[in-house]
This record gives C-alpha cells, structure tokens and sequence, in this order.
C-alpha cells in the first residue's frame, strides 16, 4: 500500500519544481490560422484544468472516449451518410454476396462473411490511411478470405472474394480521394522548426490527401489552436500523451507524420508524399460494464478484508492509544475521482505541530516526533488499513492512483503534465506506481506517468497482480 504523503504531517517541503521551459514558438501559416487564436488562448487559460480550484475541489479533464458532438447550424436538417467505413463494409459485403449467389452457398456465405468482416476490423481496414489504396489490401483481403474460405467449407466461388472485395474498395477510394480533395479537413500541425513547416508546405501543397493546414503551432499552445480543427498532425512523438489526450477527448484523428523517421517503423506506417505516417488512435476503452465488475471487486474485497482483518486493526487501535494518547484515527482531505474531496481515514502515527503542517508538508521517513508504534504501523503499512472502509463507501477503490492532498494536487496540476488526468479513474488503496517502487519521497513526473498508464491500460488481471504485488511488500517491510 503506497504512501505519497503524510498521514499527520511531515517536517520537510514538498519536492522543488522541475526548471520551466522557455516560451514557446509558435508559427503559423497565415492563410489557414485561426482567427480568433487570441480569445481562444485567453479562454484556454480561463478554463485550464490545472488552475486550482477555491476550495479543495480540482478541475480535471474528462475522461477519455468522451467525445462532445457538434450541433448543426440553425435550420439545417441532419441527412444520415454511411462515410467511408460504411461505403467499404459494404464494399466487403458485396462481394461475399455475390460469391454466394454464384457458387449456390448462402449458408457458407454467412460464415465466410463473419469471418471477413472480424478479420478486416481487426487489421483496421474499416479505418483508412490518406493514402490507402485497394492493391496495398490485396495481401491482407487474400489472407481473410481464404481463411473464412477454409472455415466454412463453401465453393470454390468464395476463392474470389478478395478480389471482388478489392474491386469494390478500389471504387470507395477513388471516390473519396475526390470528394477530400473537394472539401479538405481543417487540419492542425503540431511542432516546431523547420521540419513541422514542411510537412505544411507538403500537405497545402497536395490537395489530394484531403487536409487543409493550419500552423505549426507549438505542442504547449495546442489546447488553443484546437476549436474547428478535425484533425492534427504531429510531426514528432510525444513524451507527454497529455496533447494526444486532448485531441482524443474532442474526438479529433491524429496523425504522425515524420519528416525524419526513424530507422525501423510500424509495418502498419503507410506515407504522405515520401513522409512516414501513422494514424495515433486512442487506448481501447473499456468494455461496457469494467467500472460496476471493479466497484463490485472492491465491495467485496474490502468487506472480506475488514471482516478478517479485524483483530488487527483492534490490534493497531490499542497500540496507538497506548503510545500515542487519544486519536487513534488521523482524518485527512483528500482528492477523488473527477476532483471531488473526500476525507481519507489512517491509523495516527505522528502528530503534527498545526493542521496547516499536515495538510501542507510532504512526508519524510524517520520523522523525530513518531513513536516505536507509528514507525512500525509506517513500515508495515498498517496504518493505511482503516482505508478499507472508505473503499467499502465508495471513496476510493482498492487499486488506483494513490490520492493525494488539495495544496499538491493544485501544485503538482500546474508543474507536470497530465498530473490532473490521474483523477478519470477512482483513486485506490495501491497502485501500479507504488509497487513499481515509487512511494514515499519519490518522483512526482514518473508516478504521473506510471498512474495514467494504469488507467490506459486497465484490466480485472493487472488489480489482482498488483494486490498480490502489495501483500508481497507488506511483508517486506517496506513502507515509509
């Protein structure tokens, strides 16, 4: 069970912030730039997620896959169009159709269609590239349609299905080569340099790719630069997934698109006028029904953990009455999910000087004014067991990112990027970040990282894992 800060305040300050980096450049082309960039900035600053809120409250971005639709303009009637994808299901559908009327098997025809259509998802071929072209799915068409081919057991007229199939996309690509290069995507560059002002000279240059450039802008000022923009190419890769996040958030496609590319790249990277592109697509979301199997897990967990784990928390309490005097619960404010407060129950295992101290200075190991019974409650991490109960109300989970004070959540919101995003999931007893060894006075910018990877990442098999990660440190007495 990990510990970020203090369970009844610490004699040392929190960790200094990292240098601020020099203001960034932005350039952009003139004829594409928004233009309102200036409102846009100053509402930005206005609304940032990592301005501290008055109270405790946080501002936190929302959760990723939320995607805020546009609303048409006055008067105008919505007409239901199937887009690309639909045009190339169909495309797909067609031909399996086709092969099953001529070669007399409707009933093989379902299966080698269930099987296509499976496939081609999975390899994304319902999610074109700019430059996508039908002979470049041939190989993969071929390979789908003699498999759906072999599990059904049809005619041989199912052997012509990839080829009937590429036909029909070959048209679908035709036509919306024409129709982009008609209407082009408003489409922000992301990057700096002379290498983010080439890829939007090439792209203004090549009409046919369907994206009309605006920028380059630097990544720190993307949040302003984003409003009309339905799409944006980087023009490098980001250390910080934060600016991905806020295009993923407002629904917007992503592309890298790499002057200078690396030595090996993706086989799935496809080109735009020599440049290696890549489509950047969101983590997969969780499946319908994740978040009420993990509040399930956490009912019963921490039920069952309370119910055997009850001598030893009587054992705890009378060990801190004993040594400490009375208040044997130490009750301390901290920040939930969505930004939303809570207060968060520990054994006491120090006192601090003032309630301001606790809520304010950061946890040190070996602080003077513990006892022998707080050190070792510190150690042991039991003085972190009366937390099951505010997982049992809901306030937390049993793994998460660990929750942490209002004055550092504001603080550390506006030092380290993507800090504010910790909050889209329910903060827990234990976290990845914590048994990767990162407790205590430790990193802020790597448990950030680690945190939002947890999220991104989640499953039912990585909890269990690091709950038996946590047991196991318990027992090696590693807690600060």
């Amino acid at each position: 069970m990990g510990r970020p800060a203090s369970a009844g305040g610490a004699a040392s300050a929190a960790p200094a912030a990292p240098a601020q980096p020099g203001a960034p450049l932005v350039q952009e082309v003139a004829a594409a730039a928004p233009a309102n960039t200036s409102a846009a900035s100053a509402s930005a600053s206005s609304t940032s997620p990592n301005t501290p809120a008055a109270p405790t409250p946080v501002a936190v971005p929302a959760p990723a896959g939320r995607r805020p639709g546009r609303p048409p303009a006055a008067g105008a009637r919505r007409r239901w169009r199937p887009g690309v994808a639909g045009l190339l299901l169909g495309a797909d559908v067609l031909a399996v159709v086709l092969a099953a009327v001529f070669g007399g098997g409707l009933l093989h025809g379902l299966v080698v269609l269930a099987v296509l259509l499976a496939l081609n998802a999975w390899a994304g071929l319902y999610r074109p590239t700019p430059m996508a072209a039908a002979l470049d799915e041939l190989p993969r068409l071929a390979g789908h349609g003699l498999l759906g081919w072999l599990v059904s057991g049809g005619g041989l007229a199912f052997l012509l299905v990839p080829l009937l199939a590429a036909a029909g996309r070959g048209a679908v690509h035709q036509l919306r080569r024409a129709a982009v290069r008609e209407r082009p995507r408003r489409t922000l560059v992301v990057g700096t340099g002379t290498a983010a002002r080439r890829v939007a000279a090439m792209l203004a240059e090549h009409p046919e790719y369907g994206m009309r450039p605006a920028g380059p802008v630097d990544p720190d000022r993307l949040d302003a630069a984003l409003g009309g923009v339905r799409a944006v190419v980087f023009t490098r890769t980001q250390d910080d997934t934060t600016p991905l996040r806020r295009c993923w958030e407002r629904g917007v496609t992503v592309w890298l698109v790499d002057p200078e590319p690396p030595l090996w790249f993706p086989a799935a990277a496809t080109h735009l006028w020599g440049y290696t592109c890549r489509r950047l697509d969101p983590p997969e979301r969780r499946p319908p029904g994740a978040d009420l199997l993990k509040r399930t897990v956490d009912i019963a967990g921490s039920g069952l953990a309370l119910l055997l784990a009850a001598p030893v928390l009587g054992g705890c309490a009378l060990a801190v009455r004993l040594a400490d005097g009375p208040g044997v619960l130490f009750r301390q404010e901290r920040i939930g999910k969505d930004g939303k407060p809570f207060t968060m129950l520990k054994f006491r295992t120090l006192r601090p000087d003032t309630e301001q101290e606790a809520a304010t200075r950061w946890t040190i190991a070996g602080d003077h004014r513990m006892s022998p019974v707080g050190r070792l409650l510190r150690r042991t991490s039991l003085d972190e067991l009366p937390q099951l109960w505010n997982v049992l109300r809901g306030d937390m989970s049993l793994v998460g990112p660990r929750p942490e004070r209002p004055h550092f959540v504001d603080e550390f919101s506006r030092m380290y990027p993507g800090y504010a995003d910790r909050h889209r999931m329910p903060v827990g007893l234990t976290g990845l970040a914590q048994v990767s060894g990162l407790r205590g006075d430790t990193s802020i910018e790597d448990r950030t990282r680690f945190d939002n990877l947890y999220i991104e990442t989640w499953s039912l098999w990585a909890d269990l894992r690091i709950m038996l990660r946590t047991t196991a440190s318990c027992f090696r007495l590693g807690g600060s």
